[in-house]
């Protein structure tokens, strides 16, 4: 069998990552120790991201004519893919916390709903909070004018029952 026909079902399955995708990372994990390796495939198992070291000609191969070409540039060195389908922060997030403790991981670049972002970019996207996150801080501060105009009518309601 040819390489090329070897390394075809390995380029269908990054393939397979990119389509849908809502956001790709790639870093730099020399350095990480197999301790600090298993804890970050964890914490991104469990954020629903797909994870996984390719050689860069393959994850370019993939790229071809998606959004995700734009890493090309950054493809040098070991390198790591994280995925994520759903959420198109939580890789950069995850990351960037996980990289806080372990100097050695190195965000490169990523796309995230379509647009490159360079290691800078991707800092910046990891401070984006998470979907759950914004809509819960959009709800607190819908329901606070309302509970407190609700606590004056109440107020209200008892000062005029005390009256009578």
């Amino acid at each position: 069998m040819a390489k090329v026909e070897l390394k075809q079902p390995i380029v269908d399955e990054i393939a397979a990552l990119f389509d849908g995708a809502a956001s790709a990372v790639i870093v730099d994990y020399r350095g990480l120790t197999v301790e600090q390796d298993t804890v970050l495939r964890k914490q991104l198992r469990e954020a629903g991201i797909s994870y996984k070291v390719y050689k860069n000609t393959l994850i370019k191969r993939a790229a071809e004519g998606t959004a995700f070409a734009a890493l090309d540039a950054d493809l040098e060195g070991p390198t790591a893919l994280a995925v994520s389908k759903t959420d198109a922060t939580a890789p950069a997030r995850v990351l960037a916390k996980f990289a806080k403790t372990a100097n050695q991981l190195e965000l490169k670049a990523g796309v995230v709903e379509g647009t490159y972002y360079d290691q800078k970019g991707i800092q910046v996207i990891a401070t984006i909070p998470s979907r759950e996150e914004l809509l819960g801080k959009l709800l607190g501060s819908i329901q606070s004018p309302i509970s407190n105009l609700a606590r004056v009518l109440n107020q209200i309601a008892e000062s005029k029952g005390a009256e009578a």
